[in-house]
């Protein structure tokens, strides 16, 4: 499969940009779609649309003609808007995004799934951890709206998927994603002991299976999913090599998880979530931790 021009949704965002830097790097054409103003000065291309209007979507993407589609513009979580604009803005995007890149023969679309699918950050309930580490499929109990909208975004794309002129398509399961000065400001700069997660950040700790990921390592794994060719639907998930925490992995379960089965040894500070599917099938490797920040 050849691409030479990939569209990213969101381009104005934090990681859209990060997206489209990575690309620029290895030599493709870019375009930013996004809403409002151009706020970076890295694409090819701009389009300022609103990604809930399948026609200005599909207009859009028809005038620009990707081979491919980084889909980034959705709202990032719950807590600023109503739960059912947050779950219009991920779930009916990338529908639109989906069915135009499905009718216009987009080889391929990288949706932007989230750690929330299990549940994690935004709910009351804890995160369901069933056994460890936790892969693509591990069982999702998603209850509040951003979660429960990752989670039909990914089914839709399964929809999608199962239709013979499809694209290759990747839902990226990503958590909590960082620059360099905020990892340093999360995690160097901050007690990362059992007592200090007590105190930690939720984003950062138990709901989130202590999980994270350098926006470099976020764009690196968005390029490899945009270049990638399989039938149907995957999902991946996207984090770092290590956990937030500066206590070992096993002591990590035995404390937060001691319901769940470890099905392998957890090594030193090994990630709780397996990012084997996505070493395998993208050839991914997230080389980037805080530890080194």
């Amino acid at each position: 499969m050849a691409i030479d021009r990939v569209a990213v949704t969101g381009g104005n965002g934090k990681i859209g940009e990060a997206i489209l830097s990575e690309l620029d790097a290895h030599g493709y054409g870019t375009i930013n779609i996004s809403r409002g103003k151009r706020q970076e000065d890295v694409s090819e291309r701009f389009q300022s649309i609103d990604l809930l209007d399948a026609g200005s979507v599909y207009g859009s993407l028809a005038r620009t003609d990707p081979d491919a589609i980084i889909h980034m513009g959705t709202i990032p979580g719950p807590t600023d808007h109503p739960g059912f604009e947050t779950y219009e803005s991920t779930v009916q995007s990338a529908y639109h995004v989906l069915e135009a890149a499905t009718n216009l023969d987009i080889e391929s679309v990288v949706l932007p799934s989230s750690i929330n699918v299990m549940g994690a950050a935004y709910q009351e309930a804890p995160t369901d951890v069933r056994y460890l580490p936790v892969d693509e499929d591990h069982p999702l109990t998603p209850r509040d709206p951003y979660a429960i909208a990752k989670h039909a975004m990914e089914i839709t794309a399964d929809g999608f998927a199962r239709n013979p002129d499809a694209p290759t398509i990747s839902s990226l399961r990503y958590p909590w994603v960082a620059t360099d000065e905020e990892l340093r400001e999360a995690f160097v700069d901050a007690d990362r002991s059992l007592e200090g997660l007590a105190d930690a950040w939720h984003h950062t700790t138990r709901d989130v299976l202590f999980s994270y990921l350098h926006i470099e390592d976020a764009a690196s794994i968005a390029r490899l999913a945009a270049e990638a060719s399989f039938d149907g639907h995957e999902r991946f998930w996207a984090v770092a090599d290590d956990t937030t925490a500066a206590v070992d992995s096993a002591t990590l379960a035995e404390q937060y998880y001691p319901d769940a089965t470890v099905n392998d040894s957890l090594e030193t500070r090994q990630s709780l979530i397996s990012t084997e599917k996505a070493r395998r099938v993208l050839e991914w490797e997230p080389d980037r931790t805080w530890r080194r920040s």
